[in-house]
C-alpha cells in the first residue's frame, strides 16, 4: 500500500506528537492524519471510485491473507481459495520443499498464478525446517562474533538456501532490543541497545534481499521491553515517550538502509498511543505512526506491513475469533493478515466483504493494498 506523502498530513502527525499532547489527542490527530493519506492510494490504483463486483471484492479480500500449511495438498487447496500467500509452519510437512512434482515449484505451476510463501527463519532459536534449509546461528551470536557485512554474508547464504526451496519472505530480522531481558526475546535480539541492534538487523536485512528473499522486520513498534509474552496474553510497553528511546528508535536507522523491506506489526499495547488496551495490530493508531515515521529519527514507511501470527497468540485470540482478528487488522491498516492456523478462510472473506460494503472499509483502500486495478487480474 502506498500513499502520498503531503506535507500536511506530516504536520498533523509532527505537531501531535511533538507538543506533547495527551493519549486523546494524539490518536486523534494520527488516525485522522492516516485516513486522509491511506484513500491517497497511488500507484495503479484508480484515482475515481469504481464500483467492484462481489466476486471482484471477495478476490482482492482473500489476496490480503497469508495462511499457514501443512503440506502439499493443504497448500493447494488454500491457494485455490484465493489467498495471497502461505506460510510454511514449524509443523508442516518438509516434503513441500524437497519433493519433486509436489513441492513449492510444483505449486507455482498447478495454480497459475503468483503467490508468496513465507517462514520465520532468523537463525538461532527460530528458524524452522533446519534439516532442509541450514543451522544458522541466533542474532546475538552474529552480533557478538561478526561483524555487520559477515552478518550480511550469513543473512545471504541464508536467503539463497531459503530462495533455492520457493520460499520469496523471510520474517527476520527482529528490531526488537532485549534491554529487559525477555525470555521470549533474548537472543533473537542482535542487542541490548538500538543503535546496533539497528545496525545488525539492517546488515541481515540487505543479505537477504540480495539473495531475492524479502525481510520483514519485526515485531513493530518493539517487544524488547514488553510487560510479558503476547502469545501468552496482553503485553503492554513501557509508554511511548520510553519506548521512543528503546525499540522504536532502532527502527527508522533500519529502513532507512533496508530496501524493500516489510514490516510486521506486533500484539502490543502501547500507553500514550493505543486505543485504551488494544493490541497494536488492529489498532489504526499505530498503524498510522508507523506509516509517518513521526517518532525520533523515524522515516515514513510506504511498504508492505504485515501483521503476526493472528491464530496463535493469546494476547488476540483471547479477544475475539480469528476470522474477526483478520477484518479488524485489515480495517486498521496492514497489507497482509497472517495466522498460521489457516482455518476459517471463507468466513475471513465474508467479514472483509462485508466491511466494504458497510463502509468500515474503503475501496480504494482494499484495491491498493491488493494491488488490484480495473485493468489488471487479482493475484
Amino acid at each position: 500500500m502506498r500513499f502520498h506523502k503531503s506535507s500536511s498530513v506530516a504536520l498533523v502527525l509532527s505537531v501531535g506528537l511533538m507538543a506533547g499532547c495527551t493519549s486523546g489527542d494524539q490518536e486523534a490527530a494520527l488516525t485522522s492524519a492516516y485516513n486522509e493519506s491511506a484513500v491517497t492510494v497511488t500507484e495503479g490504483a484508480p484515482t475515481e471510485a469504481s464500483i467492484s463486483t462481489d466476486e471482484e471484492r471477495r478476490a482482492m479480500a482473500a489476496s490480503l491473507m497469508v495462511v499457514g500449511v501443512t503440506d502439499y495438498d493443504d497448500a493447494l487447496a488454500k491457494l485455490k481459495q484465493g489467498v495471497g500467500g502461505i506460510f510454511i509452519t514449524s509443523w508442516a510437512d518438509p516434503a513441500i520443499l524437497t519433493e519433486s512434482g509436489r513441492n513449492i515449484e510444483a505449486l507455482r505451476k498447478e495454480v497459475g498464478r503468483d503467490f508468496s510463501v513465507s517462514i520465520d527463519y532468523e537463525g538461532g532459536r527460530v528458524q524452522r525446517h533446519t534439516e532442509v534449509l541450514g543451522n544458522f546461528p541466533s542474532p546475538r551470536e552474529m552480533a557478538e562474533k561478526l561483524s555487520p557485512q559477515e552478518t550480511e554474508d550469513l543473512a545471504k547464504e541464508l536467503g539463497m538456501s531459503l530462495h533455492d526451496h520457493g520460499i520469496t519472505i523471510d520474517f527476520a530480522p527482529v528490531l526488537d532490543v532485549d534491554s529487559a531481558g525477555l525470555a521470549i526475546i533474548g537472543s533473537r535480539s542482535f542487542a541490548t541497545e538500538p543503535q546496533r541492534a539497528a545496525q545488525y538487523a539492517a546488515a541481515f536485512a540487505r543479505g537477504l534481499h540480495a539473495a531475492g528473499v524479502k525481510p520483514v522486520f519485526k515485531h513493530f513498534p518493539g517487544h524488547g521491553a514488553a510487560s510479558g509474552d503476547s502469545h501468552q496474553g496482553a503485553a503492554v510497553t513501557p509508554p511511548l515517550e520510553e519506548l521512543e528511546k528503546l525499540d522504536l528508535s532502532a527502527y527508522g536507522p533500519a529502513l532507512r538502509e533496508s530496501q524493500g523491506a516489510g514490516v510486521m506489526m506486533g500484539h502490543l499495547v502501547i500507553p500514550g498511543l493505543s486505543t485504551g488496551d488494544t493490541p497494536s495490530s488492529i489498532d489504526p493508531a499505530v498503524y498510522a505512526l508507523l506509516r509517518s515515521g513521526a517518532y525520533p529519527q523515524g522515516t515514513p514507511f510506504g511498504g508492505t506491513i504485515y501483521t503476526d501470527d493472528l491464530s496463535g497468540m493469546k494476547a488476540i485470540t483471547d479477544r475475539m475469533s480469528t476470522a474477526d482478528a483478520v477484518v479488524e487488522a485489515i480495517v486498521a491498516g496492514t497489507d497482509r493478515a497472517l495466522w498460521s492456523s489457516g482455518e476459517a478462510i471463507d468466513e475471513a472473506i465474508d467479514k472483509v466483504v462485508a466491511a466494504v460494503e458497510d463502509g468500515r472499509l474503503p475501496e480504494e483502500r482494499l484495491r491498493a493494498s491488493s494491488g488490484w486495478t480495473p485493468h489488471t487480474t487479482v493475484q
